[in-house]
């Protein structure tokens, strides 16, 4: 007889599923055990599909994938129902994958299951809904915890905390692979001293950790006479820990067997098909996170290996100096950019400190960085000045941008890249400070009292535009207890700010710090700026909490200490003190000088007295420029207790000339400084000096005071 005529007499029919081509294949008997004629049938899978009930139909799926990647028989009961949906019968479905079908082709039998008589129940009962719905709502939230996990170590807590409907472990491990040996990289139920015997564990190993990464396939332990029976070497050392069943799951990411999950119980489990569904499903979100940990991880490793090889440590022992300094990159990629910062021994015994911001926040920009690094080091270490230092680095980068060496991307070159820069040349022992800028934010000093200045110094256009470009260099005095602020744009706009708004921002953040007493100021300092753009550190991704990382930062800070015998002036605010020059061809820097003042006299509560005083030095500077040949210095201070603050601006210059009162008419457009003079000063005059002379005025916060109290404070 043949074997259709066999099957056909105990009422078993075949059938055969093609997954290429989506047809499903019935014979006579599971025709008509389907509801239809009694002969072979060809039906699409969705035709298929409506023949049977819509819940056992996907529990039946479920089934399907596990018996396939364990390549074992998958079974089921599946309801038959009709074209209204009423259930016409009950059958028993087997499958699995032909050796020579191919691994989309599935073959099976369906056979009728008689009714139960009255007052008895099924020899087995199907998943209930309520553990079906449990199922799906645990899955759901395993792989949300699991696709939230950015870390190995995460990973592992979230498998550890992870609570399966019906069943739950009480141990689990997880399974690496290195070489040709399997070592334990996490496990959650075992003392430490537990598992020191399965830390590392040959691939060819008696252990079933090993079987399952070299075969690819699960091994379900229902007993611990099984468990002796299929590893006895390895048996003893598992017995003493009582467990009843073990699963042990491969964990495949992308084709390829990484490692294995075991998971141990307490209580005897039979390993239903539904069981190993879910323990399959656990095993492949598990897998998937693993391997994008290992990868956030790498990108992580390789990112601070970029940073430690780019950015220098700052040298701590400076006399009478101390330097914090931070490099944070944005949350992308591989968190690299061009953003740097340097601290260089010069060969006079002065030191340069230098920053600067490479176009762009990929690795190209990270390599020219680090070109750039070098080149500024070498010109540096050669003694040149900090001018001819940023003249020689802009020729250097240009050169590298016109032969298209800047970068190559499948043989095509690739744009240009620009760079702004700030080098300073300190020195130490006397606080000086030479300023040279490309295109870089200026400067800005955090003063004694805890008043921030943004220092306007001279600059050119950032590195590689124009190879022929002057940097001109600005002087500056960094007081004792002053603390100077560098910084990339990062810092400034971050979160949508303009220089302004990000300046002001800064500021607040700098004019809080007031413990500058304490040894770690500067470090409390750099910590509290990055914070104050970035927010608090989070593992949020999205959402109100997200690290605000738009842009690379660093930023260095620089203090020079106060003088020991400062501390027997505790009680006296430090003065405020600012100084610039002003050249004849730089007219312009009018603007800034009057910017100076207003920030020297930010907290002045007589906003009619900042207007005064700014009118006044915009006045002064302008005589010098107009009626002289030669430059003016700028010197302003705060000094006082506050509410018995003074203010004096001094405007010197060359010429041996004095000013005198004129009367000028109804339309003359000049001639009215002195006058003004009188008007708003509270006090003011001219000092001849032996080159030149030196004209000043002062306003009183609390009003012009007595001669005594005049000559106390002068």
């Amino acid at each position: 007889m043949r074997t259709e005529d066999v099957l056909a007499a105990v009422a078993t029919g075949l059938w055969h599923w093609d997954g290429a081509t989506g047809r499903v294949t019935f014979d006579a008997e599971a025709a008509r055990l389907l509801g239809l004629p009694a002969e072979p049938t060809e039906l699409s899978e969705s035709a298929a599909r409506a023949r049977f009930h819509a819940v056992d139909w996907v529990e039946f799926q479920g089934v399907i994938s596990v018996a396939v990647a364990e390549d074992a028989l998958a079974e089921a009961r599946i309801r038959v129902v009709d074209e209204t949906g009423r259930v016409r019968r009950t059958v028993r479905a087997r499958t699995r994958q032909p050796v020579s079908g191919g691994p989309q082709s599935l073959v099976g039998i369906l056979e009728e299951v008689p009714e139960p008589h009255p007052g008895t129940s099924p020899a087995r009962t199907t998943v209930t809904g309520d553990w079906r719905r449990n199922r799906e709502a645990f899955l759901l939230d395993a792989g949300r915890a699991l696709a939230e996990a950015r870390s190995t170590a995460e990973v592992l807590r979230v498998a550890a905390g992870l609570s399966m409907p019906g069943f739950e472990p009480s141990a689990l491990a997880v399974f690496g692979t290195d070489g040709g040996r399997v070592t334990l990289i996490g496990h959650h139920g075992y003392a430490l001293e537990d598992v020191s015997a399965f830390l590392e564990i040959p691939l060819d190993g008696n252990h079933p950790a090993p079987e399952v990464v070299r075969t690819g396939r699960a091994i379900y332990i229902p007993s611990p006479e099984e468990y002796a029976r299929r590893f006895p070497k390895v048996w003893p050392l598992v017995a003493r820990f009582g467990r009843k069943s073990w699963a042990f799951l491969p964990l495949i990411n992308a084709g390829r067997t990484i490692g294995a999950w075991m998971a141990g119980f307490s209580v005897p489990v039979a390993f239903t098909p539904d069981e190993r569904s879910v323990l399959t499903t656990v095993a492949r979100m598990l897998a998937q996170a693993l391997s994008r940990a290992s990868v956030h991880e790498s990108e992580k490793e390789l990112s601070a290996g970029l940073q430690r090889s780019m950015m220098p440590t700052v040298q701590p022992d400076i006399p009478g100096m101390t330097v914090a300094a931070r490099y944070v990159p944005t949350g992308g990629g591989l968190e690299v950019g061009g953003d740097w910062y340097d601290m260089i021994p010069l060969p006079s015994g002065r030191l340069a400190l230098v920053i600067g911001d490479v176009q762009g926040h990929d690795v190209r920009a990270a390599g020219l960085m680090g070109q750039l690094r070098i080149a500024l080091r070498a010109y540096a270490s050669e003694g040149h000045h900090p001018d001819a230092v940023l003249s020689r680095a802009s020729r250097f980068l240009s050169g590298i941008n016109e032969s298209g060496l800047s970068g190559v991307d499948d043989g095509v070159p690739q744009d240009p890249r620009f760079a702004t820069c700030l080098y300073i040349e300190v020195d130490p022992a006397t606080g000086l400070l030479v300023i040279a800028r490309a295109g870089h934010p200026d400067p800005a000093i955090r003063m004694g009292d805890g008043t921030m200045l943004v220092r306007a110094t001279a600059g050119g256009l950032p590195l590689g535009i124009d190879p022929d470009t002057d940097y001109p260099t600005t002087r500056l005095l960094l007081e004792p207890g002053e603390t100077m602020l560098v910084c990339t744009d990062g810092l400034i706009e971050t979160g949508g700010h303009d220089l302004e708004t990000g300046w002001s921002r800064l500021r607040e953040v700098i004019e809080a710090e007031r413990a500058a007493d304490d040894p770690e100021f500067l470090e409390t300092l750099a910590d509290a700026l990055v914070q104050a753009v970035h927010g608090p550190s989070s593992h949020y991704t999205t959402g109100p909490l997200v690290d605000r990382r738009e842009d690379d930062i660093a930023l260095l800070l620089l203090r020079r200490e106060p003088p020991a015998s400062a501390a027997a002036r505790a009680g006296e605010p430090p003065p405020r003190r600012t100084v610039m020059s002003i050249a004849q061809a730089e007219p312009e820097r009018i603007a800034e000088a009057r910017q100076q003042v207003r920030d020297l006299m930010h907290d002045w509560p007589d906003a009619d007295q900042t207007d005064s005083a700014v009118l006044m030095v915009s006045e002064m500077l302008t005589n010098v420029l107009v009626h002289t040949d030669g430059d003016a210095l700028l010197r302003a201070s705060v000094t006082g207790e506050r509410g018995h603050r003074r203010v004096r601006v001094e405007v010197a210059d060359t010429s041996d000339e004095l000013p005198h009162r004129r009367h000028p008419g109804e339309m003359a457009s000049s001639g009215r400084g002195l006058v003004l003079m009188e008007l708003l000063a509270g006090a003011w005059g001219v000092d001849p000096q032996g080159e030149g002379k030196n004209i000043w005025f002062e306003l009183y916060e609390a009003g012009r005071p007595s001669p005594d109290e005049l000559a106390a404070i002068t």
